[in-house]
């Protein structure tokens, strides 16, 4: 029987390369953990900036219940808000998701770590485990990349339908524009 004191004097369990080995181990899932954190910095920017928009919008359409305030918009002006605001929102949401993705990506690596070091000392029938981890936590960064590519498509629709209002609106401004 193995208990932890035999296990501790065990000289096969901590030679130099074995140690040297696990610490390199441990090493991958930290530059992953480091790609996990840009990702979360980049959405966090990105739902930063949607958030904005958000506010500006409805600070546009805010201005539209009390004329008094500033010349009433179009009508046409204030359909094309409400689409905007629409987009802004669905963005905003499938951002947060896309956080929490990551931030589950970023946890995953965090104990892919931890239990190699422990597979490593305490059980080698454990090794299944921190690639269990890895993979999940890859999967995780996949994922989110995946609805990071959705965002950014529902970011162009938004762009190119308001271009297509501003461009509509400025031709009714131009001498022979309609």
């Amino acid at each position: 029987m193995v208990t932890l004191p035999n296990l501790l004097n065990d000289p096969e369990l901590f030679t130099l390369s074995k140690g040297l080995a696990v610490l390199t181990s441990m090493i991958t899932p930290a530059l992953l953990l480091s790609a996990s954190g840009t990702f979360i910095l980049s959405t966090s920017n990105r739902l930063g900036r949607c958030v904005d928009r958000i506010r500006r919008i409805s600070d546009q359409l805010e201005y539209q219940i009390d004329p008094g305030t500033q010349r009433p918009l179009s009508p046409e002006r204030i359909a094309m808000l409400l689409r905007m605001l629409d987009y802004s929102g669905r963005r905003a949401r499938m951002l947060a998701r896309v956080m929490i993705t990551f931030y589950l990506a970023a946890g995953s690596f965090v104990a892919t770590s931890v239990s190699i070091g422990v597979a490593s000392l305490f059980i080698d029938r454990l090794s299944w485990l921190p690639v269990s981890l890895g993979i999940l936590g890859a999967l995780f960064m996949s994922w989110g990349g995946f609805w990071l590519i959705i965002e950014a498509k529902l970011s162009q629709e938004s762009l190119l339908e308001e271009i297509v209002y501003v461009d509509k609106t400025a031709l009714k401004h131009v001498p022979g524009g309609d």
